[in-house]
C-alpha cells in the first residue's frame, strides 16, 4: 500500500502533486471533500512516522474499506485511552516516590542543620587551642632553623680543640692532618670577611682574631719544623721528601718567614759546599780527616792550567747539581711557591714598603732560584778567588796568563747562562778574568821592553828577526785559544783588537825601528817580509779580518815603493832616463815636436849610444830586476812588482817611440824641396813590441 501510494502521488522529487480540477483550476476552498483530499495528498509519504504507520497497517493485513477504517479508528482510540491510563498509573507511582524523597530530604536538611550547630559550637570551643598550636608549630620551625644554622655555623667557623692542638702544638706532627686543618683555618679567615659585612661585626671580629692567632701559631710551627728538616736534608738524594716541598709552598704565604728559611738554608748550604770544595782540593775534610774516596785536585793537576780548570769544572758541576736539586725542591710543582708569595705580599702590604721593584712587582721564581744557588756557592767563589790569585801571581808566563783568562771567560759565559748576569760567582770570575788579562798585558809589556830593539840588526837575507817570529808564534797560540772561547760572534773581532795591540803591534813597531837603519830597497823588503809573516799568521782566523786588511794595505803601500824602485832601475839601466827627462817639458805642439832634434840626448851620436845601451840592457833586464828583490820572501809579490815596473817602462818607451815618429814625420813634411835629414828612427830602431816581448 505504501509503495502504491508513493508511486501514485509522488513526483520526480518525491513531493505529492495536488490534483487538478477538470477545468484545470484550483478547487474551491469551501469544499470539505476537496480540502480533505488536498490534506491527504499534501502529506509527505517520506515522513518516517507516516511510513511506520503504513507498515503497521500492512502487517495487520487489513482491507481498505469503511468498516475497517472505523474499526481501526476505534481500536486506535481505545489504545490511546489505555496508554494514557497506564501513564497516569505510572505517574502515580512516581508521585509516591517523589513524596517519599521529599520526606527524606527534609529529614536530611534537619540533620544537617543540627550538625552545623554542633560544628559551630565545637569550632568556637577549639579556635583558641588551634591558634596556640599554630603559633607553637611556627616557633618550633624557627627554633629548628636556628639549630641548623648554629650547627652549620659551628661546623664551618669553629675549630675543635683537637684541630687547634694539631695546628699549633709542637708535640703534634706536621702531617696531612696538619695541612688539612691549616687549609680549613685559612678558609675560615677568608669567610670571616662576610661576617664583617653584617650588622653584628663582633662575632666576625672574635672569630677572625682567634683564627689569626691559630694561623700564626701554625706558621711558626711550620717554620721551626722546616728549619729542623733543613739541618738533615740531603740534596744529593734524588728522593727529596715531598712533605718539605709541600711545607715550603705553604710557608711561602708568609714571605718574611719564607725568606728567613731561605737565609738559613743558604747559610747551611754555603758551609756544606765550601767544606766539599776544600775536601776536593786537598783530599781532607775541614776537621783534618782524610777522605780516601776523593782524588785531590792539588795533587792530580800537574800544571797551573789543569789546576784552575779542575777547580772551575768542580765549581760548575757543584752549581749544576745544586740548581737541579733546588729546582726539584722549589720549582718542580709549578708556580705554587710564586703564587703563595704573591698572596703573602697581598696579605702583608707593609712588607712592600722597602722594596725597590715597586708595589706591583711580581715574584720571579727562576730569578729567586738563581739568587739562592748563587748564595749557596758564594763560599766556593771566595776560595776560587784566593786560589786563582795565587796561581796568577806565582806564574809569569804570557801564554799561561792568557789561557787562564780565556778559560775564565768560557766559564763566565757558562755561569751567566746558568745563574744570570747578576751573581756573586759571576762577579768573582769577571774580576779574576780581568786580573789575568792585566797580568797578560804586564808580561807582554815586560817582554817587549826586554827585546832591546836598538841593539838588534837585520839578518843578511832580510828575514824577520827571531823575536818577531817568536812573538807571532805566541800570538798564534793566543788566537787558537781565543778561537775556542764563547765570545759572541757580533763582538768577537772587536774584543780581540786589544789583544792584537798588546801581542802584535809592539813587534811590528820594533821591526819598523830596525828597518829604519837600512837603505832602499832593503828596508822595504825587510818591512814586507815582516808584514807578510804577520799576515800569514792572522789570515786563518775569522776574528782578525780588519787587521788583515790593514796589513794588506801596508804591504800594498810598500809594494808600490818597490815598483817605483824597479821602474827607476829600468830607466837607469836602459839609458832612457835622459830621453824621458828631455821630453818631459815638451807639449804636443808642432814646434815642440820639431825641437826634439835639437835636444842633446836626441842627437844622432847620443841617440845611437842610448840605443846600444838599451840593446845591452834588455836581454838580462828582467833577471837583473828580479835579482834586486831576491831577499823578498814572497816570490808572488816580487814577480808582481817587477811586472808593474816593466809595464810602466814599456809605456815610457812607447811615449819615446811616438815622439820620434812624430818628429820624423813633421821634419819630412817641412823639407820637401831640400835634402831630407836622416830620420831619428834610424838611430833608435827598437820598437815597443820588441821591448814588451823581451820584458815579458
Amino acid at each position: 500500500m505504501v509503495d502504491y501510494l508513493t508511486r501514485k502521488h509522488s513526483g520526480p522529487t518525491g513531493n505529492v502533486e495536488p490534483p487538478l480540477s477538470p477545468s484545470g483550476a484550483q478547487p474551491s476552498r469551501s469544499n470539505p471533500l476537496a480540502a480533505k483530499v488536498t490534506s491527504v495528498l499534501s502529506a509527505s509519504y517520506a515522513d518516517s512516522d507516516l511510513r511506520d504507520a503504513l507498515d503497521l497497517l500492512d502487517q495487520r493485513n487489513v482491507v481498505n474499506n469503511a468498516e475497517t477504517r472505523r474499526q481501526i479508528r476505534l481500536d486506535v482510540q481505545k489504545d490511546v485511552i489505555e496508554s494514557n491510563g497506564d501513564i497516569i498509573k505510572e505517574f502515580g507511582h512516581v508521585a509516591e516516590q517523589l513524596r517519599r524523597i521529599g520526606l527524606t530530604i527534609a529529614s536530611l536538611n534537619q540533620g544537617c542543620e543540627e550538625m552545623k550547630r554542633h560544628i559551630s559550637s565545637a569550632h568556637q570551643e577549639t579556635a583558641p587551642a588551634l591558634e596556640e598550636a599554630s603559633e607553637l608549630m611556627k616557633q618550633k620551625s624557627q627554633v629548628e632553623e636556628k639549630q641548623q644554622l648554629l650547627k652549620a655555623f659551628s661546623t664551618h667557623f669553629v675549630m675543635s680543640e683537637d684541630d687547634v692542638a694539631s695546628l699549633t702544638s709542637t708535640a703534634e706532627p706536621v702531617d696531612d692532618r696538619f695541612f688539612a686543618v691549616l687549609s680549613r683555618a685559612k678558609r675560615i679567615q677568608t669567610d670571616c670577611e662576610i661576617l664583617l659585612g653584617t650588622e653584628n661585626q663582633r662575632l666576625g671580629l672574635e672569630i677572625m682574631e682567634q683564627t689569626s692567632k691559630n694561623l700564626n701559631g701554625a706558621f711558626q710551627k711550620l717554620y721551626r719544623w722546616i728549619q729542623r728538616e733543613f739541618k738533615t736534608l740531603n740534596l744529593e738524594n734524588p728522593q727529596i721528601s715531598s712533605s718539605i716541598r709541600r711545607a715550603l709552598r705553604v710557608l711561602a704565604e708568609r714571605p718574611s718567614l719564607f725568606q728567613s728559611c731561605l737565609d738559613f738554608f743558604a747559610e747551611a748550604r754555603e758551609h756544606v759546599l765550601s767544606d766539599a770544595f776544600y775536601t776536593a782540593l786537598t783530599g781532607r775534610s775541614v776537621n783534618g780527616e782524610e777522605d780516601t774516596t776523593v782524588k785531590p785536585i792539588e795533587l792530580a793537576a800537574h800544571d797551573p792550567l789543569r789546576y784552575v780548570g779542575d777547580m772551575l769544572a768542580w765549581t760548575h758541576s757543584a752549581t749544576v747539581s745544586e740548581r737541579e736539586a733546588l729546582v726539584v725542591l722549589f720549582i718542580s710543582d709549578g708556580n705554587e711557591i710564586a703564587k703563595g708569595i704573591q698572596a703573602g705580599r697581598e696579605s702583608e702590604p707593609w712588607n712592600k714598603i722597602g722594596e725597590d721593584d715597586g708595589e706591583n712587582s711580581e715574584f720571579d721564581g727562576n730569578k729567586a732560584l738563581n739568587e739562592l744557588v748563587d748564595r749557596d756557592v758564594a763560599g766556593v767563589a771566595r776560595v776560587l778567588r784566593q786560589r786563582f790569585g795565587q796561581v796568577i801571581q806565582s806564574h809569569e808566563e804570557t801564554i799561561l796568563a792568557y789561557k787562564i783568562a780565556n778559560l775564565l771567560n768560557f766559564y763566565r759565559v757558562t755561569f751567566a747562562k746558568l745563574l744570570g748576569n747578576d751573581s756573586i760567582l759571576l762577579e768573582s770570575l769577571a774580576s779574576l778574568e780581568e786580573a789575568s788579562m792585566r797580568q797578560f798585558r804586564v808580561l807582554m809589556q815586560d817582554h817587549i821592553a826586554g827585546l832591546q830593539v836598538e841593539h838588534q840588526s837585520p839578518t843578511a837575507n832580510l828575514s824577520p828577526p827571531e823575536f818577531f817570529q817568536d812573538g807571532l808564534k805566541q800570538l798564534k797560540a793566543i788566537m787558537k785559544t781565543y778561537e775556542t772561547s764563547f765570545t759572541p760572534d757580533d763582538t768577537r773581532e772587536a774584543d780581540f783588537v786589544s789583544i792584537l795591540k798588546e801581542a802584535l803591534d809592539p813587534f811590528i813597531e820594533a821591526s819598523k825601528t830596525i828597518s829604519g837603519d837600512l837603505k832602499k830597497p832593503a828596508s822595504i823588503i825587510y818591512a814586507i817580509n815582516c808584514l807578510s809573516l804577520a799576515l800569514d799568521t792572522l789570515v786563518p782566523f775569522d776574528f782578525t779580518q780588519i787587521r788583515v786588511q790593514e796589513i794588506r794595505s801596508m804591504i800594498e803601500g810598500h809594494s808600490a815603493e818597490l815598483v817605483e824602485y824597479q821602474y827607476s832601475y829600468f830607466q837607469r839601466g836602459s839609458g832612457l832616463q835622459a830621453l824621458l827627462q828631455a821630453l818631459a817639458p815638451l807639449s804636443e805642439s808642432e814646434e815642440d815636436i820639431k825641437s826634439i832634434r835639437t835636444l842633446g840626448p836626441f842627437r844622432p851620436d847620443a841617440l845611437t849610444q842610448t840605443s846600444q845601451s838599451l840593446d845591452d840592457f834588455l836581454p838580462s833586464a828582467l833577471m837583473d830586476a828580479m835579482e834586486n828583490l831576491k831577499f823578498l820572501q814572497s816570490s808572488k809579490i816580487a814577480r808582481h812588482v817587477t811586472e808593474q815596473a816593466a809595464d810602466k817602462f814599456c809605456e815610457d818607451f812607447e811615449q819615446i817611440e811616438g815622439k820620434l815618429i812624430a818628429c820624423d814625420e813633421v821634419c819630412g813634411q817641412d823639407n820637401d824641396e831640400t835634402e831630407e835629414p836622416e830620420p831619428l828612427r834610424a838611430f833608435f830602431p827598437r820598437t815597443s813590441g820588441e821591448i814588451r816581448v823581451l820584458l815579458s
